[in-house]
């Protein structure tokens, strides 16, 4: 009888290993996948030695590779790919060449591998990058909508797109060295003959048959099906010798354009995370610590060489496509980790017998260490741009990239009104003060967006808009007011930060993305803040209570009240709102120091409007520390008292002069 329940006991072991090895990395604000692949080691050969890969798991965790492409063929964007399809498909297949030609010449010449088709499969191991841990880490900084975040996601599809090829091309490999060439002639006359087949289902059979299911009204019918013809396709293609990868991702791609895709990926996500969560695991039972520590420096030189080999690869190809030097570095930095699919294409080239043992548990616990650090390195990114830009030698390039190209103004700018970004919030406010006779400015280093303004006239700043150059070129001494409504929160509160320090009195509204956000950019010094989400809550609500009967003028006081009041009557109740926005995420990116307030400073019994501190030096009060109270985003009358300790943002010119007001030497 034990015999028997065998699968069901390592199944309950490896799936209780991976809910409390995710549940833990979770809390650690980690990638749910590290705590999987823990959770493999503790219970594997290297660890309590209660699962092993000889039984039926391994079979199950094919099936968890199997849903797992079929549901990234479903999820496959053709919209997204050909809205950036010059960067996308340029950029991206350019990358995963370049990749696999210098990390596999590298291995090569390094004597790391010893055959040709060795380096090739470890180069194609290496130039996938993690979609899921990318799109995770933007969506948590709302950085999905950037320029980087844009071209990050583009890149990352064409990289998907390209797993399906190598899964079915690279196994070719493996031939003997005289037939090589006509194995891979066969393995791509395959690849045609099969995606052309596919289209043809794809576009006549598969419709009808997931119509048929969706009209039986059956739940689990549909579900039935949907996993029949994934795996039935998987099967198809691994009997035809193109692997059981391929086939569940051209499934996917199938049934991305039936009008139930939504509906089917939402049926078999449950199964999908199940069943991938065994492979993954599998991959963790693989993994010997011992080993990783015995070739600790050999492992870390391949991490090293890895990120940073792929992160000058990628800024290079993004430079390349005329994107800015802060761009390309942004992105290069972001997508320079190994994918969760260079395991799959890992664990293929040791069944081809590509890779050896060491090989293979070398490249694993690379892949494994690097998905760790990639959202370490995009927190990162911000203070190394910043750092980089403090460099003299590196300076001129960050800020010469920008590229300030101001089109459409033939006289001097002024009396004008700048709008910095020219998104969906940025084109209604164009559209507004154009029909109203306004002088408008556009700042934007989106080339596709600005073909509008091009066309109707309008007079636009070509460039990054937080760059002290574009802003110096906008002429904002001049101006009658300025907008912001970019995506990027940090670009935004750059801008902010910037754009004040060239014009003190410049009236600036800003579109804040998320309710922390509020209190900080009032603090830099916006006019006024707009929170797109709350202004909606404030029509609907006058709408509302216009129809149950209250006054005109009852409502907009309403409204206004919310509005001076920065929307907290509105905000959710929690106590630990006031005063507790995460200033961490307030003064990402920029300049922050530290002051404390000596008994003899001048500064001692004024308040922060006395002090005049932002139109004197630039620089802003972020937080005042006081008797191990923190105050935070403190209002102009705060009175300042010995002892205080004071947080402060702006550039080094500032800090500088913000050190002298301390002193009274201002």
């Amino acid at each position: 009888m034990a015999d028997k329940l065998t699968l069901i006991v390592e199944m309950v072991t490896v799936l209780g290993v991976a809910v409390s090895g995710g549940y833990l990395v979770s809390r650690l604000r980690q990638p749910v996948l590290l705590g999987y692949l823990l959770g493999g080691i503790v219970v594997g050969p290297a660890g309590l030695k209660l699962v092993t890969l000889e039984g039926d798991i391994q079979v199950l965790s094919e099936v968890g590779v199997a849903l797992l492409l079929f549901a990234l063929g479903v999820e496959f964007s053709l919209k997204d790919l050909l809205r950036l399809r010059v960067i996308a498909l340029g950029g991206g297949s350019l990358q995963i060449i370049l990749t696999i030609l210098l990390a596999g010449a590298l291995a090569y010449l390094t004597g790391w591998v010893q055959t040709v088709p060795k380096a090739i499969f470890l180069g194609a191991v290496l130039s996938l990058s993690s979609t899921a841990v990318v799109l995770k880490s933007l969506i948590e900084r709302n950085e999905v909508q950037t320029i980087h975040g844009q071209v990050m996601l583009a890149i990352l599809i064409v990289q998907d797109l390209g797993l399906g090829l190598m899964l079915a091309v690279l196994p070719a490999l493996t031939q003997p060295t005289n037939i090589i060439g006509i194995a891979l002639f066969t393995a791509l006359l395959k690849v045609l003959l099969f995606l052309l087949g596919a289209i043809l289902t794809g576009r006549w059979v598969i419709p009808f048959l997931i119509r048929l299911l969706a009209q039986s009204g059956s739940q689990e019918l549909f579900l039935l099906g949907i996993l029949v013809l994934c795996l039935g396709i998987a099967l198809f293609t691994y009997a035809i010798g193109l692997g059981i990868a391929m086939g569940a991702f051209v499934a996917g791609l199938m049934i991305s354009n039936v009008e139930y895709a939504d509906h089917a990926l939402d049926r078999v996500l449950p199964m999908r995370d199940v069943f991938a969560t065994l492979f993954f695991v599998s991959i963790g039972i693989l993994i010997d610590p011992g080993f990783l520590l015995a070739n600790g420096w050999v492992l870390i030189g391949l991490i090293a060489v890895t990120m940073l080999g792929k992160a000058a690869i990628v800024a290079l190809i993004v430079r390349g496509f005329g994107y800015s030097l802060k761009t390309a570095l942004t992105v290069g930095i972001g997508i320079n980790q190994i994918g969760e699919f260079s395991f799959v294409l890992a664990g293929v080239a040791q069944t081809q017998g590509l890779f050896s043992s060491r090989l293979y548990g070398l490249t694993v616990g690379t892949t494994a260490i690097t998905l760790l650090l990639a959202p370490f390195m995009l927190k990162a990114t911000p203070y190394l741009l910043q750092w980089l830009e403090q460099l003299p030698v590196l300076s001129p390039f960050l800020q010469l990239n920008d590229s300030p190209r101001l089109v459409g103004f033939e006289e001097e700018l002024a009396n004008h009104v700048v709008v910095v970004g020219y998104g969906r919030v940025g084109q209604t406010l164009v559209r507004m003060l154009y029909f109203q006779g306004h002088k408008i400015l556009v700042i934007d280093n989106n080339e596709a967006a600005l073909q509008t303004l091009r066309e109707r006239r309008i007079p636009y700043l070509f460039g990054d808009a937080s760059s002290t150059l574009v802003l110096e070129k906008a002429n904002l001494t001049q101006a009658k007011a300025m907008a912001i409504a970019l995506p990027d929160p940090m670009a935004t509160r750059l801008t902010l930060k910037r754009a004040l320090s060239l014009a003190p009195d410049l009236d600036i509204t800003v579109r804040a993305h998320v309710n922390e956000e509020i209190d900080s950019l009032y603090q830099l010094g916006a006019q006024e803040v707009v929170q797109p989400e709350f202004e909606a809550s404030l029509e609907m609500g006058a709408h509302m209570l216009l129809k149950l009967g209250d006054s005109t003028y009852a409502v907009q006081q309403v409204v206004n009240r919310y509005r001076r009041g920065r929307y907290r009557d509105i905000l959710p109740e929690r106590s630990e709102y006031w005063g507790a926005a995460d200033l961490e995420v307030a003064i990402e990116g920029l300049q922050h120091h530290w002051y404390s307030l000596h008994s003899d400073s001048p500064l001692v019994g004024m308040t922060l409007a006395q002090t005049n501190a932002r139109r004197l030096t630039g620089a802003t009060v972020m937080a005042i520390e006081r008797n191990k109270q923190l105050y935070r985003y403190p209002t102009g009358e705060f009175t300042l008292t010995s002892g205080d300790r004071l947080l402060v943002v702006g550039n080094s010119q500032e800090h500088v002069a913000f050190t002298k007001l301390l002193k009274g030497e201002a």
